[in-house]
């Protein structure tokens, strides 16, 4: 059971956070590009923020089936997961509270999208994804696991 949780969580971050880092990473760039040529992009944008919501409501999978598959390995208490945990929730509320509402922002008024505002975004979107990355290193490597390498 604990091989098929773990593969569900895998499964969950590449199909989940994999689409939301790739889309939040390229709406600041695309946005600019908008601004430059008013009629070719923001069609783009606004398929990049559906991409970002909707996947990010699937991401809900990833912490759900990593808490059962930290369970089943007996791990829900070890520091490398618990700081884990809380880099998870910091990066949904980056996306939740910065990202999605930057985004929105800028769709709700295009050509108002100032530069310090997309490069907020940038930046914001930046957090998240060096969170994710931290959270990765920290799921392969586990330091101080007593459950192997």
């Amino acid at each position: 059971m604990t091989k098929f949780l773990l593969s569900v969580h895998v499964l969950a971050v590449i199909l989940a956070v994999g689409p939301v880092t790739i889309a939040a990473s390229m709406f600041p760039p695309t946005t600019r590009r908008a601004l430059a040529e008013i009629d070719s992009e923001p069609k783009v944008l606004s398929t990049l923020h559906r991409i970002c919501r909707v996947y990010a409501y699937l991401g809900i999978l990833v912490p759900v089936f990593g808490a059962c598959t930290a369970l089943s390995l007996g791990v829900l208490t070890d520091t490398w997961l618990l700081i884990s945990i809380g880099l998870t929730a910091a990066a949904a509320g980056v996306l939740a509270l910065l990202i999605l509402p930057g985004q929105h922002k800028i769709l709700a008024d295009l050509p108002a999208a100032t530069p310090t505002l997309i490069r907020r975004l940038g930046t914001d979107t930046g957090i998240f994804n060096v969170l994710w990355v931290i959270v990765t290193v920290l799921m392969i490597v586990r330091p101080g696991s007593t459950t192997g390498a």
